[in-house]
């Protein structure tokens, strides 16, 4: 990198990048994975959720990482956001919850209240 215009043509194509793949996505998920979350199983859960998108054959859905969310007595917790929906936090979301969470939510789009996080 020669010059602090080559810096923005590079963050530039970055963030071009990163809106097409949210624009293909229908959904997305946020895992956190601050020190509480790992700690909790956060990893587990990150890696249940991979598995049961692959499993069925789910590749419209965009899976991140966050950190701290603050709510440390949740964790593991999972953020959802389906179309333009509104984004829903559940907390306590160990890896047999991973399943019906993909089923309800992230296929029949149907937000599971029980498990909703009031914040």
């Amino acid at each position: 990198m020669k010059s602090l215009d080559e810096l923005k043509k590079i963050k530039e194509r970055a963030l071009e990048r990163r809106k097409m793949s949210q624009e293909s996505s229908r959904a997305r998920v946020v895992v956190a994975m601050g020190t509480c979350g790992i700690a909790a199983g956060a990893r587990d859960t990150m890696s249940a959720i991979l598995e049961e998108l692959e499993e069925k054959n789910i590749d419209d859905v965009t899976v991140t990482q966050t950190g701290c969310i603050g709510l440390c007595e949740y964790e593991p917790i999972v953020q959802v956001t389906v179309g333009d929906q509104d984004m829903v936090t559940y907390g306590h979301v160990d890896v047999s919850r991973v399943p019906e969470l993909i089923e309800k939510h992230i296929v029949a789009g149907e937000p599971i209240e029980a498990w909703a996080i009031e914040s």
